[in-house]
């Protein structure tokens, strides 16, 4: 199973101080140093934490996936077809939430997502969305004319107690079956860490891994290489 590390954390920290340390460049070519399969970063409207410049970095070093996590806004969608990151994948947001706090509505919004899907892939850009493990959804994200989708994995994250998380687990593992049996390629990400993150590995349908928020929390005890390749071993047992 493949891990994309999210470095957005990173420039979250910088953002506190508003200075130029740390790095989310440096971050991002210490955890591909480390193994990892893609970077992915989130360049948000407000620019709370990944900005442009970042972004414009990002792509001249990173030489195997950049995967950039956008809303399906003009502006950025623009910016996405001028940067050519080999992956978009289109997010819900709102300025409120701390993180993205749900998949994206794909059902209730098809017509919009469709056209920038149609104008991302024209640009030679995959196009990724990412959807709560529910078959609406998944079947609404079949007709946009993606080839993979990723899976958010916070209701599973955040379950309160063993029976919950069992219930929400079934529910990831049906997901994935189902979307992979609509020709999709399947993907999961949001709130997995080093301890909840040994059962989604066992879902075989899923190929890719998208974690952040606890690699970087991580690496302030073990350094952010260690904490790449701890998490690497966790993926390489499924």
């Amino acid at each position: 199973m493949q891990l994309g590390v999210n470095i957005d954390h990173v420039a979250t920290i910088r953002e506190a101080r508003k200075i130029d340390i740390p790095d989310p460049v440096l971050a991002a070519q210490i955890c591909l140093r480390a193994g990892c399969d893609s970077v992915v970063c989130h360049l948000r409207e407000d620019r709370r934490h990944i900005n442009d410049d970042d972004l414009k970095n990002l792509r001249k070093i990173v030489k195997t996936k950049l995967n950039l996590e956008m809303a399906c806004l003009e502006e950025i969608v623009d910016i996405a077809v001028k940067v050519k990151p080999e992956q978009a994948t289109l997010v819900p947001e709102r300025r409120q939430e701390v993180t993205t706090e749900g998949g994206l509505d794909v059902a209730a919004n098809l017509p919009a997502i469709k056209k920038v899907v149609q104008r991302l892939n024209s640009a030679g850009i995959e196009t990724s969305l990412f959807i709560d493990p529910d078959k609406s959804q998944i079947q609404a994200a079949a007709e946009t004319g993606v080839k993979c989708i990723e899976l958010h994995t916070g209701e599973y994250a955040n379950a309160k107690g063993a029976k919950q998380a069992q219930l929400r687990l079934e529910n990831l593992i049906q997901s994935a079956k189902f979307a992979k049996s609509a020709g999709l390629d399947v993907f999961a990400g949001h709130g997995l860490n080093y301890q909840n993150v040994k059962e989604v590995v066992k879902i075989k349908e899923i190929e890719e891994l998208n974690i952040g928020h606890s690699i970087i929390a991580r690496a302030v005890f073990v350094g952010l290489e260690n904490a790449v390749k701890e998490m690497i071993c966790l993926l390489a047992v499924g």
